[in-house]
């Protein structure tokens, strides 16, 4: 497949992307609202094309633990959910990071907690950043807010889980993944033939007898000091992974007196907000997060630097927040703006927000 503009939803791009990009695999459960990320790979039959192989799962547990067996046999592969779905998911996600092995997760986040509400949220964002499962470990974790970046996050994604043996989320929001817009999807990329699997994941278990060193695949290690070696090679990818990737974007912040931070569909809202507020005479930018793991905690403290006030804006009750006031010490105000329950706020209701909590306080 050549290069290609089309119009679609979110949900339909990510299908896309996948197969265009390369995946191997598939695994995965209906869910509102990315139902149609596998009702799309169905209608694609990719399998057909390019040998993908697409597999609804009888539950989201059962999807989660086919990922990992096979993302343990070298194979690009990954799933899809929303919020109660990918909480189900956690433990295999746990396994999979203690393991070492790429794999790609989207969740387009819907309200909660509990089964909540099938509109858009962003409160997964403590689950996506902070582990979600046990123990210490940590996804990479992508923001999209655009379908544009849904596309490209799938391309991007699969460079990263394989270049650290780590798997990565992709956060999208409800809004995201049920939007239409005009996106360029790639130049279809060949699969790797299973030479290839061999020379780039020589750990992978695929059944050979050739003589090699035997590998086990597991996250199990029952000798304390052992397990205590597996967590310190662990921290010390996470750091380079902190140092190497992490991505932000900018928007009007130099000659701004205010700053908004915000990620996903929502700092488009902000962007919309920045431009009203201009009107009233006040000066605001954006910092938009693209990896909320690793968070870009040191753009965020140089941003804010010579600024009279944060206001943080995200569709939930106040969890980004915790990171961006860590970033800046303390040494300035920072508020938080959020609906609940699904509820999307307006431009108008940010600049009311930044007036009320920040410019006016």
């Amino acid at each position: 497949m050549k290069e290609e503009v089309r119009l679609m939803k979110g949900n339909e791009a990510i299908a896309h992307a996948a197969i265009r990009y390369g995946f191997d695999g598939y695994f995965g459960y209906p869910i509102t609202p990315q139902s149609e990320v596998l009702e799309t790979l169905e209608e694609l039959m990719p399998w057909e094309t390019t040998g993908m192989v697409v597999l609804q799962a009888e539950s989201e547990v059962a999807a989660i633990n086919m990922v990992y067996g096979g993302a343990a046999s070298g194979k690009a592969v990954m799933t899809s959910s929303s919020s109660p779905g990918v909480s189900l998911k956690q433990e295999g996600i746990s396994y999979i990071a203690a393991s070492s092995l790429p794999a790609l997760i989207l969740n387009v986040m819907r309200g909660g907690p509990g089964l909540g509400t099938i509109q858009p949220s962003q409160a997964d964002y403590f689950q996506a950043t902070k582990g979600g499962g046990h123990g210490d470990y940590h996804l990479i974790v992508l923001a999209p807010s655009t379908v544009q970046e849904m596309v490209d996050f799938v391309g991007l994604a699969y460079d990263l889980m394989f270049k650290y043996t780590n798997p990565v989320m992709i956060l999208a929001d409800g809004i995201v993944g049920q939007m239409m817009e005009k996106v360029v999807l790639p130049e279809q990329r060949a699969r790797r033939t299973d030479e290839e699997i061999r020379k780039q994941c020589p750990w992978a278990a695929d059944g050979r007898k050739d003589g090699r060193k035997r590998n086990v695949i597991t996250s199990l290690e029952l000798e304390s000091s052992r397990m205590e070696v597996i967590n310190e090679k662990l921290q010390e990818r996470y750091r380079v992974i902190e140092d190497k990737e992490t991505r932000w974007e900018e928007i009007g912040i130099e000659d701004a007196d205010y700053l908004m931070v915000a990620f996903g569909s929502i700092a488009r809202i902000c962007d919309k907000a920045r431009e009203l507020a201009a009107e009233k005479g006040i000066k605001v930018g954006i910092l938009r997060p693209i990896t909320l793991w690793p968070f870009p905690t040191e753009a965020v403290e140089r941003a804010a630097k010579d600024k009279k006030g944060v206001l943080v804006v995200e569709l939930n009750a106040g969890q980004m927040i915790e990171d961006v006031r860590l970033a800046v010490h303390d040494r300035l105000p920072v508020e938080h703006f959020g609906r609940l329950g699904g509820i999307i706020p307006s431009p108008e209701e940010v600049v009311e927000a930044l007036e009320t909590k920040i410019v006016n306080k």
